[in-house]
């Protein structure tokens, strides 16, 4: 369900939104914080092109904002509804996991930035293998 021809696929795994062939990432640690939106210029497999125009991922910034809200959401969700917490220990879980996630929240908001404007290639899946039997 969620595997390679899948944009979902693409926006989890941070993979090339064309091929899904290997990662946009240079670092997959989104955690390095140094690397954590460091890309590669083209993916290796389809030679398509991550950065369309210069300052592309700035739209990502609008997708990051709704995906902050619904990381929020569900830490106040499981702490002030599920565990019954108090509003300011909620609101402390809210900030907590806002900052704990920041690295994936902002990758998840750029591979779905990227996947609005591009779309799976199945011809492209592996191009460097069939390239190499030839």
């Amino acid at each position: 369900m969620f595997g390679k021809g899948n944009k979902i696929y693409s926006i989890i795994t941070g993979a090339c939104p064309k091929c899904h062939q290997e990662s946009m990432y240079i670092e997959k640690n989104p955690y390095i914080i140094s690397d954590t939106l460091k890309i590669h210029d083209r993916c290796s497999n389809c030679q398509t092109k991550y950065r369309m125009e210069p300052s592309f991922f700035y739209g990502s910034m609008y997708v990051s904002y709704a995906v902050g809200i619904a990381f929020a959401v569900a830490a106040f969700i499981i702490t002030f509804v599920l565990i019954e917490t108090s509003l300011v220990t909620a609101f402390i879980a809210i900030v907590v996991t806002l900052i704990a996630f920041m690295p994936i929240i902002m990758r998840l908001s750029r591979n779905i930035w990227i996947n609005l404007f591009m779309s799976f290639d199945k011809s492209l899946v592996n191009k460097k293998t069939k390239a190499n039997r030839l």
